[in-house]
């Protein structure tokens, strides 16, 4: 496999995008799991197929739009769902988590609205819902350098503001932390990693890959730091443990990732009970 990664094109695409992808959505998953938000990952994904329909309608429907990315308008989707999410959680103050399942509702229903209008399935489609190898290309692998690039700067900069308020929202009020700006970029930086994701896992597994990795270092991790640490490796192994097997057992990329993350999910909480047993 090694050799074929200096022959062909898309398996070094894949590659590289799967190690920037098993870093920082890990990375920002463990955000997301501290915050309890682990469903704005699945309405998010389903927002974004909704972007990836529309971009393939109007691409059969209208030749103009022939040879446009599809993940240009995903993005543009689910960045606008993310700004949905933080309306309504404005809206339903004491119902805040009512936004994720309205926009989750929405998403599928517009994306069955575009899927039917386009005539149903097709091959690049199927590409998006699971994960393709071979549909990453060089302009995917830029736009994602570019997104990790951002995500990684903001999250170095706003560590401090951001671990305040995962842990303490009120505490991080009374600080004079501008709350409401603060959870506005996070939402925005989920929603960019969310549809970088989606070529290598899918968008139906997409969460996964975001609340796995963290759920197991949870359980051996003693800090947030090393929450984070623990995280990213496991994340890494995932991705590229799953992009090795795929290419020899000819499986899907995104399913074979997520069950490498389950079973890293299961060793992690087995070692922990066997520790707990043994002291």
């Amino acid at each position: 496999m090694l050799l074929d990664l200096f022959h062909y094109e898309f398996l070094q695409n894949a590659f590289l995008t799967g190690i920037i992808i098993g870093a920082i959505a890990p990375l920002l998953g463990v955000f997301v799991v501290v915050r309890r938000l682990s469903l704005i990952a699945d309405a998010l994904s389903h927002v974004t197929l909704a972007g990836i329909a529309f971009s393939l309608l109007l691409e059969k429907k209208f030749t103009s739009f022939i040879g446009i990315n599809p993940l240009y308008l995903g993005m543009t989707f689910s960045v606008i769902g993310s700004l949905f999410i933080e309306r309504l959680r404005s809206v339903y103050k004491h119902y805040q988590e009512l936004a994720i399942p309205i926009i989750l509702s929405g998403g599928i229903g517009i994306g069955v609205i575009f899927i039917s209008l386009a005539d149903g399935f097709n091959t690049d489609l199927f590409s998006y819902l699971f994960g393709s190898v071979s549909a990453v290309s060089r302009v995917d692998l830029a736009v994602i350098i570019g997104i990790a690039t951002l995500v990684i700067a903001l999250i170095v900069l706003l560590y401090k503001e951001l671990f305040l308020l995962s842990f303490d929202e009120d505490h991080a009020k009374a600080s004079g932390i501008p709350v409401k700006k603060i959870h506005f970029i996070f939402i925005i930086m989920v929603a960019l990693v969310i549809a970088a994701s989606m070529r290598i896992v899918g968008i139906l597994l997409v969460s996964s890959l975001m609340t796995l990795p963290v759920a197991a270092s949870i359980r051996i991790a003693k800090g947030f730091k090393q929450t984070i640490s623990f995280s990213i490796l496991f994340g890494e192994i995932s991705v590229i443990g799953g992009l090795i097997l795929s290419y020899y057992l000819d499986l899907a990329p995104g399913g074979t990732i997520v069950i490498l993350s389950v079973l890293i999910l299961i060793l992690s909480i087995l070692y922990k009970n066997i520790r707990y047993k043994l002291a």
